[in-house]
């Protein structure tokens, strides 16, 4: 691991698009400009590759992990940018004509570090006109990942699992110091939850959060929510990528995450208990 502590992290909101090469070019175009900016750490949202829906199933291009177009780019593209790159997630196609939502980390030589599944999918009733149900084309996943970067410990996460703290506090005691959400939050529970979410993820963990957060119009039906956000282990909010595509970066000292986990060491402060029910009467 590098002896600097400090990394320039590139948070990349891209708008839904329907086809692989829409999706690979508005990536390029924003991943470039945040190169130039200074970034060494690309983050990319949910479903980068493209998204769009039907009757509340989605339905994004998909193509096996080997020939996909989206991965390829984006790998040719940390490799002659000398960047890494977070690939939020692709539609890949898996066993029994069925997805897997699928994040990559890629290095600066473009190999894939690590590759993390999905593990929490978005089936849920917002109102009688907005359902999802993402398990309906999609497998889960099943194991947590923590991958090492030359600034530190990433946890890879995806999207709904911001709603389960449970696989954070996992994350971080496992020694992640970045935790990876990246997402395509619908604007309905944006609105409500985004934001203070990854906030308590980064505070009760004493980690950086990086979120980046697609944007704009679904095609097929619904909006994703935007506002991609890079949050401090104290919880405080680096960047907000508002409503529209594009990119920020934002200089991140992961010294400040020992140091807070000094301050409120709480990782180490868990206990067993017991649940105890009590009826009325």
């Amino acid at each position: 691991m590098a002896a600097g502590r400090k990394v320039n992290i590139g948070c990349i909101q891209t708008p839904a698009h329907e086809t692989f090469d829409a999706a690979i070019d508005i990536a390029k175009k924003l991943s470039r400009n945040a190169v130039e900016a200074g970034a060494e750490l690309l983050c990319l949202p949910e479903y980068c590759g493209g998204l769009k829906s039907d009757r509340g199933i989605f339905r994004p291009p998909a193509a096996p992990e080997s020939e996909h177009p989206v991965l390829e780019a984006l790998r040719s593209f940390a490799c002659q940018n000398s960047v890494w790159v977070l690939i939020g997630s692709l539609a890949v196609e898996g066993p029994n004509e069925r997805l897997i939502n699928r994040g990559f980390l890629v290095d600066s030589k473009g190999n894939i570090r690590a590759r993390y599944d999905k593990i929490h999918l978005f089936d849920v009733n917002l109102s009688y006109d907005e359902c999802y149900r993402e398990s309906t084309v999609v497998n889960p996943g099943s194991e947590a990942v923590v991958a090492a970067t030359p600034w530190g410990l990433l946890g890879m996460t995806t999207c709904y699992d911001l709603r389960f703290p449970h696989l954070y506090r996992q994350l971080a005691q496992s020694g992640a110091e970045i935790l990876a959400i990246p997402a395509a939050f619908t604007k309905k529970t944006g609105e409500a939850h985004w934001r203070v979410l990854n906030q308590a993820r980064a505070i009760e963990n004493g980690a950086v959060v990086v979120a980046p957060c697609s944007t704009g119009v679904v095609p097929g039906g619904g909006m994703v929510y935007g506002h991609s956000l890079v949050v401090s282990p104290w919880g405080e909010v680096l960047c907000d990528g508002g409503e529209g595509p594009g990119y920020q970066v934002v200089t991140v000292d992961l010294e400040v995450v020992a140091k807070v986990r000094k301050q409120i060491p709480s990782l180490k402060h868990d206990r067993p208990f017991k649940l105890k029910k009590v009826n009325k009467g």
